[in-house]
């Protein structure tokens, strides 16, 4: 995606965007509005296309392709990087062409603007960048270098908002943007992210009322039923895309629609949503790639694609799919929730059976539908993703070693009235420390091993920058910030991080250069090209193994991982089928270490065929 990047001659090439004439969109614009609003959608259609028509001229209707091997995103907050009173965002600029150019091809810059709570999720003004951070130049200009992915934060917006204003004084738009409920209402049956309550009382204009808050009390949910709102955030979104958006987010997507005697969430009606703006983009700006955040058991996660409407849950094989299996209407990419939780227990119990288990369990995807693997990020890391993957003692035994190794436990409320875990907080690198024996020597060989894992899978890697940097847990953070989550969201001086990865012995420094070099190899590898087939091996506990490919010329590349802190034995089937080149040997005639041995969290990238740069 990012011409920058050194080319070569991909075996497959970039995946292609499907873009929608008028007529398809229309059709399929109809359809999504009928399941959304009913009787009601003639209307709304025909406000809808009067809002296209108008911002569609400051869009660019130029097809641009999906997504190749050489994508890999950054993840990052705006101010993770400080100097004095610069802008944080020219900062990062800097940083990113000083330290980090031609690394990845997209960058994915946490929500940027006004707040007041959450930092950042819990939005004052949409289309305003919080002045603390610099201004939509600095954005656009970020955005000229790489692929920028912009959060649209969808489910809720903050107390202090103009429309939550004009609700308490009673005043449109924002007097039917929210959602009123008494307070005797049963909503036990709400599925809760959080233990708090889920009515928020208010003093307006027409005295106390209630109104629904998933998240916190300054988080106010947003009404959908009301079709202003929707056609708010399509307006919204495609001035995202204006100033240079090449990825939306969608935060908190599965609890859009509320209906009181269900769950309230991955109700029918959010994932008519996420089709229709899937369809506005493709419509007026295909290519631009549209994400699900969804923090929930792995099947949850998975209906995003939306496999299961077009009848391709299963594992099957290309071949037998359907007509409709080459356009899928949902999101082009989910977030990977597992694999966060499950790459923890996995290093720290030294036993790969439930991750090769899960992998194998992966359905194929259709083209234009892809994972976003990531192992840390902003939030904590969610344990309702191993809800299935793993036996509840297994789920224990590893929070309590994660409480062990400095970290936390969110929890959320269940239907019953109990609390029940929900994320990890803790650093990333400080949740590789050890093992279930406790703290060891191998720390950085093992989240480096954990990293290597990551760049390997079948999807596209995101970076958390404090993953780049090996970041510990931020106790001070926590304390300044009044919130668990502040233990992985570092400021980092950057004066204070150049230092350190200036020094000659630092995690930091070892973690940035391992990760950057392996990044640059991985860009101009085929076989990690996002749609190039999977296939897990079987290996002994100690070890994790998938094949990639084979690609239509034959190339294909092993991905084999000693996970354990013991050395293992390698007698893969595999290995003995072919001539193997190293990959993060550049390019090397691959020679072990010693007969049928890998070491301790030892990574190999091997191919089928030398490299062509």
């Amino acid at each position: 995606m990012a011409p920058t990047l050194q080319s070569h001659q991909p075996t497959l090439p970039p995946t292609p965007a499907r873009p929608l004439d008028e007529t398809e969109f229309i059709t399929r614009a109809e359809a999504r509005l009928s399941e959304i609003y009913g009787p009601c959608a003639g209307e709304v259609l025909r406000r809808l296309l009067t809002l296209l028509m108008h911002q569609r001229s400051a869009l660019d209707p130029t097809p641009r392709p999906l997504w190749s091997e050489r994508d890999q995103w950054l993840i990052t907050y705006g101010d993770t990087l400080l100097d004095g009173n610069r802008p944080p965002l020219e900062v990062l600029d800097e940083f990113l062409d000083e330290r980090l150019p031609n690394t990845f091809s997209g960058l994915h810059i946490l929500p940027f603007f006004p707040w007041s709570s959450d930092d950042g999720f819990s939005v004052i003004h949409y289309r305003e960048v919080n002045p603390d951070l610099g201004n939509w130049e600095h954005i656009r200009q970020l955005a000229s270098k790489r692929s920028l992915m912009t959060d649209l934060v969808i489910n809720h917006v903050s107390r202090e908002s103009l429309w939550f204003v004009d609700y308490l004084a009673d005043s449109q738009p924002g007097r039917d943007y929210f959602i009123e409920m008494d307070p005797d209402t049963d909503i036990s049956q709400v599925t809760r992210p959080r233990n708090t309550p889920l009515l928020v009382p208010v003093a307006t204009r027409r005295g106390t009322r209630h109104v629904w808050a998933t998240f916190s009390e300054d988080q106010i949910d947003l009404n959908f039923a009301n079709p202003d709102v929707l056609l708010e955030f399509v307006g919204i979104m495609l001035y995202y895309v204006e100033q240079g958006a090449r990825m939306i987010r969608l935060d908190a997507i599965a609890y859009l629609w509320k209906e009181l005697g269900t769950p309230c969430i991955h109700l029918p009606q959010t994932h008519a949503v996420v089709r229709l703006l899937r369809a506005v983009l493709d419509f007026v700006a295909p290519g631009t790639l549209l994400i699900t955040e969804t923090n929930v058991p792995h099947k949850e996660n998975m209906s995003y694609f939306g496999l299961e409407r077009l009848g391709l849950a299963r594992h099957d094989p290309v071949s037998e799919a359907s007509a409709e299996y080459a356009t899928p209407d949902e999101a082009h990419l989910v977030y990977q929730f597992t694999l966060p939780p499950l790459l923890v227990h996995t290093f720290t119990c030294g036993n790969a059976s439930a991750l090769s288990e899960w992998a194998r369990s992966l359905p194929a995807l259709p083209p234009g539908c892809s994972y976003f693997n990531f192992t840390a990020s902003h939030d904590g890391i969610g344990v309702r993703a191993l809800e299935g993957l793993l036996p509840p003692h297994e789920v224990e035994t590893l929070l309590e070693l994660m409480h062990r190794f400095g970290g936390y436990v969110s929890m959320k409320a269940n239907p019953d009235g109990s609390d029940s875990p929900y994320e990890i907080n803790i650093a990333y690198y400080d949740a590789m420390k050890g093992t279930r024996r406790g703290p060891d020597a191998w720390q950085v060989e093992r989240f480096l091993c954990s990293q290597n894992l990551l760049l390997a899978l079948q999807g596209i890697p995101g970076i958390y920058f404090h993953s780049l940097t090996a970041t510990l847990n931020d106790y001070e953070g926590v304390e300044r910030n009044g919130h668990l989550r502040a233990i992985n969201r570092r400021r980092w001086h950057k004066e204070e991080l150049e230092e350190l990865l200036d020094s000659r012995s630092t995690p930091t420094r070892e973690a940035f250069m391992s990760l950057k070099r392996r990044l640059a190899l991985r860009a101009n590898e085929p076989c990690f090209h996002p749609e190039a087939a999977q296939t897990v091996l079987a290996t002994p506990p100690g070890l994790f193994a998938i094949q990639r490919g084979p690609l239509p010329g034959g190339r294909r590349l092993l991905a084999i991982y000693n996970i354990s802190d013991k050395r293992q034995p390698l007698d893969l089937q595999e290995l003995h089928e072919d001539t193997w080149y190293d990959v993060l040997e550049d390019g090397a005639l691959w020679q072990p270490d010693a007969p049928d041995i890998l070491r301790p969290y030892r990574s190999l990238w091997l191919t089928s065929q030398p490299q062509s740069i």
